[in-house]
């Protein structure tokens, strides 16, 4: 079960196609609640108090246009994604100064040290090529969003 694949940690629900948010707490609010539609025995409250946790350390904000929002939970089987994507931009802090557009949010076990690590660095490398981000960016729905994921893991 340690394949690690984003396609597999991903479920396409909690993909949002269209984020309306504009800034960077109700870009995190609508991003847990499609993990909640997925996930409902999650605490809303509490998966938020993670991730902002993790972001006055500093913005997950990468530059590029991406942001990579992340957290631990107690008591959560394993790790959980969303995808969301922001036509408009998200004032994310990011580290270039620029509005965020594609978004993972990724919640893991509090123990999970290196299935979380390894798929933060999987994601930053698969939004590292400006072409990957631009087919996210162009696709139509989370349908295609998710099979351009899936294509470029094959």
């Amino acid at each position: 079960m340690m394949s690690m694949k984003i396609s597999e940690l991903l479920n396409p629900r909690a993909i949002v196609a269209d984020l309306q948010a504009k800034d960077k707490v109700k870009a995190l609010v609508e991003l847990t609640d499609s993990l909640l539609s997925c996930e409902p025995s999650l605490n809303r409250e509490d998966v938020l108090a993670v991730l902002q946790e993790r972001e006055k350390l500093g913005s997950t904000g990468i530059g590029d246009g991406v942001a990579i929002p992340h957290g631990k939970l107690p008591g959560i089987p394993e790790l959980k994604l969303v995808f969301g994507r922001s036509q408009g931009g998200v004032d994310f802090e990011s580290m270039d100064g620029q509005p965020a557009h594609l978004f993972f949010l990724l919640i893991a076990p509090e123990e999970s040290v290196g299935v979380h690590l390894k798929t933060l660095a999987r994601i930053s490398k698969l939004l590292k090529d400006s072409i990957v981000r631009k087919k996210l960016m162009d696709a139509v729905d989370h349908q295609e969003i998710y099979q351009i994921i899936l294509d470029e893991e094959a």
